[in-house]
């Protein structure tokens, strides 16, 4: 099901025919340097995950990771979506794409567009997590808006992770200021 589209790109919920897709983007060397190894390894894991991850996690929460497909070409790229963690106090954005398509653009609109997503959810702030030396993502969450929190340790041991957030402005309050963005001020 689509959730909304960009000039370049269109995002959608996340399906079984997504396996082969899902298990290239997880294997991918940056998503493996950055996110980390899940372990997947088969198109079967892949599958498995997808069921246990954005397309339970839509039907739970009504956002998850979504599917970034190219308009033209229906060539999928990538995932960006409003991810709810048991690790975090709120509900974070989140993204990869493959090697082939970092660096064009495609994160940063596709990022815009799911934080304008978060008003109508009722998100009054939305977190992101990036590995410190992320430095791409920690540049892309900056420029979106986002502001850098305080390194967290979600995994007991781990070397941590940065945390940003941004505070949605709600409905209400964009109506009475015209022309201003779904996103209030950064924390």
């Amino acid at each position: 099901m689509e959730i909304l589209a960009t000039p370049r790109l269109r995002l959608r919920t996340a399906d079984r025919g997504d396996a082969d897709f899902y298990l290239a983007l997880v294997n991918d060397p940056g998503f493996l340097e950055h996110i980390g190894d899940r372990g997947i390894r088969t198109r079967e894991d892949a599958l498995q995950a997808l069921l246990d991850g954005p397309i339970a996690m839509q039907e739970a929460c009504g956002h998850s990771l979504y599917v970034v497909e190219l308009k033209g070409s229906g060539t999928l790229i990538g995932m960006c979506g409003l991810i709810k963690r048991e690790t975090l106090d709120g509900v974070d954005i989140g993204y990869a794409y493959l090697a082939p398509y970092c660096g064009r653009g495609y994160a940063y609109e596709a990022g815009m567009a799911v934080l304008g997503l978060a008003p109508a959810l009722g998100l009054p702030r939305v977190l992101a997590i990036t590995s410190p030396g992320n430095v791409a993502s920690n540049g892309l969450l900056r420029k979106m808006g986002l502001r850098f929190e305080r390194v967290v340790h979600l995994v007991p041991g781990g070397a941590g992770s940065n945390l940003y957030s941004i505070d949605i402005e709600p409905p209400a309050s964009r109506r009475a200021t015209a022309g201003s963005s779904p996103m209030g001020r950064t924390t």
